[in-house]
């Protein structure tokens, strides 16, 4: 059920070898996927579903999509709800009813992400259902390519559907023997909050190390260059931005800062405080540049992805728009005139020639020839 990055990528990876019906409630993206098209940019889905073989049936109808079904893997969007400090699981709940009325003996597999210890208050929702947690661990635009090559497999359920779950997850992968752990299902939804955390972590980390060089005058390059070279540290994952963003790392940080009620805490808060701080900064910077047009080139979080929910130029936007500075938006995935009350320009020469300064998260070489425009912290080209 739901075919986002998560949904639609188990939903190929389970179909090369196993009956599988794919279940939303836009009929735009049902049609395309029966098209064997993507409703999302990502190469590999986008090959897949084109040329490689595939029992795969896209529906609206819950009925079909449910009747029979041994597993029922639910991919809906649990969004954050900042009035009640937590994940909104109303689809979650939804579904795994509607799922076990129609098919009782299914085993419900909940990738969505969820608070930690939800799993447990479903199933006693449930009494006697099969429910266990898988979290998911990939990246927009690379779907599909972090399944076919997972880091890990996480089963929240030592038990027999759980095991066979994990089976068919192994089967459907192009590498014939990744790490495959069986947890309890509360520590599975912590491994999924703990590792996206830690990934906020470390992009707010450097992008705190370039705003004291930036405000220093100082090569933020080579101080990452000396930093990375110690091997417990790495160089990876450490190319400056405008802030984490995308669809997970802001919801979950946030969510785990919250089940951190009663347990005491320093980190966690400042990883979250830390996002702020960032978009502030490069606001700032911005406006010290006296722009009376800035340009916003790209909504999308990173390269290679059509997803603008949470992207953290939208913040650096706001901040400048507060600031009563005109803002003008680049985004050719963007079906609407306006954006946040900010004009949408389709073509790209007429955008270039209307912005004093371009806000680029990440550069791209169809803005070279503005290169004295452009602002971006991106130092090595990649996410």
């Amino acid at each position: 059920m739901g075919l986002g990055y998560v949904g639609l990528s188990n939903a190929v990876i389970l179909a090369q070898h196993n009956d599988v019906w794919a279940l939303d409630v836009e009929p735009g993206r049902v049609a395309m996927v029966n098209r064997r098209e993507s409703p999302i940019i990502d190469a590999e889905l986008e090959d897949y579903l084109r040329d490689r073989p595939l029992e795969l049936t896209a529906t609206t109808d819950k009925c079909a999509a449910y009747a029979d079904a041994s597993y029922v893997v639910v991919a809906t969007p649990t969004n954050y709800d900042p009035e009640t400090n937590c994940f909104d699981t109303g689809s979650v709940e939804r579904v795994t009813a509607e799922a076990l009325a129609v098919s009782p003996q299914a085993t419900i597999v909940v990738k969505s992400t969820v608070p930690v210890g939800y799993t447990n208050k479903l199933r006693d929702q449930h009494p006697g259902a099969s429910i266990i947690f898988s979290p998911e661990f990939l990246r927009e635009g690379r779907a599909l390519h972090d399944n076919l090559h997972p880091s890990r497999i996480v089963v929240g359920s030592d038990t027999e559907p759980g095991r066979l779950f994990a089976k068919l997850l192994v089967q459907g992968a192009l590498d014939p023997d990744p790490p495959v752990l069986f947890t309890g299902s509360t520590e599975a939804e912590a491994i999924k909050l703990f590792a996206n955390t830690y990934l906020a972590l470390r992009v707010a980390y450097f992008n705190e190390l370039d705003t004291y060089a930036a405000m220093h005058g100082l090569s933020t390059r080579q101080i990452i260059e000396g930093v990375g070279l110690d091997p417990r540290i790495g160089a990876h994952y450490n190319n400056p931005s405008f802030g984490y963003g995308g669809y997970c790392l802001p919801k979950d940080t946030m969510q785990l800062q919250a089940n951190y009620c009663d347990v005491p805490q320093n980190l966690i808060s400042a990883i979250v405080e830390a996002n702020t701080t960032r978009k502030d900064f490069i606001a700032t910077d911005i406006l010290r540049r006296d722009p009376k047009v800035v340009g916003i080139h790209r909504l999308t979080m990173k390269a290679g992805s059509d997803n603008f929910r949470e992207s953290a130029v939208q913040g650096v936007m706001k901040r400048i728009k507060a600031r009563g500075v005109k803002v003008v938006v680049f985004e050719p995935e963007l079906d609407a005139k306006r954006f946040f009350g900010s004009k949408v320009i389709r073509d790209l020469d007429e955008f270039k020639a209307k912005a004093d300064v371009i806000l680029a998260n990440r550069r791209t070489d169809v803005l070279d020839d503005v290169a004295e425009k452009v602002y971006t912290r991106d130092i090595y080209g990649r996410d």
